[in-house]
């Protein structure tokens, strides 16, 4: 993670900066579970699966406006990472994005090509507590408790339709931790 002092060194264009969030999250056919109230002896019965078959959700949200960014993916390396850098720095080009993101190995990866108008923030290593994004998808995850879609693009269907469900004013709602907005406000108002 590059301290203010350097932030502040770098050349700033005449674009806006923006500040987004991002990390991956799998979903696959294994049965969310969560708990159930019962009669006191009475064991709880939940339909289950147990298929192997999973994605990769990535998601990039600016927790300031809400905007969000997501690429549904099969996997998490650094090639496939590489993709989702290209579609995201095509649909925000008009901006100079910092990308807030942990150190997993597709993120720090040397063979990563990183756009022009993409720079990296990374988080120190095992901290998933300060990226916003991680609340996102612990919702997601609640609201897909209990589901059981028969087959992978059931799954991904339904996943689709969540995310498309949240409004900006939700999901910065979810992602606005206070440090980071007045992090991100410091940095775009330079």
């Amino acid at each position: 993670m590059l301290p203010l002092t350097t932030l502040n060194q770098l050349p700033w264009p005449a674009r806006p900066v923006r500040v987004w969030t991002q990390d991956e999250s799998r979903f696959g056919l294994i049965t969310i579970l969560r708990r159930r109230l019962t009669l006191r002896g009475v064991k709880p019965r939940a339909p289950y699966q147990h298929e192997l078959q999973s994605f990769m959700l990535y998601g990039s949200v600016e927790p300031l406006t809400g905007e969000s960014f997501f690429l549904e993916l099969p996997g998490l390396d650094a090639s496939l990472f590489q993709v989702f850098l290209d579609h995201f720095a095509q649909d925000v080009a008009a901006a100079l994005n910092l990308l807030v993101l942990d150190q997993a190995p597709a993120h720090i990866a040397q063979k990563l090509r990183r756009p022009p108008n993409v720079r990296f923030v990374f988080t120190p290593p095992y901290t998933p507590e300060v990226s916003p994004i991680e609340r996102l998808w612990e919702d997601l995850h609640a609201e897909l408790a209990g589901c059981n879609p028969p087959s992978i693009n059931d799954l991904s269907d339904l996943v689709c339709e969540r995310i498309q469900a949240y409004t900006p004013a939700r999901l910065s709602s979810l992602t606005s931790y206070p440090f980071f907005k007045n992090a991100a406000n410091a940095l775009c108002s330079m």
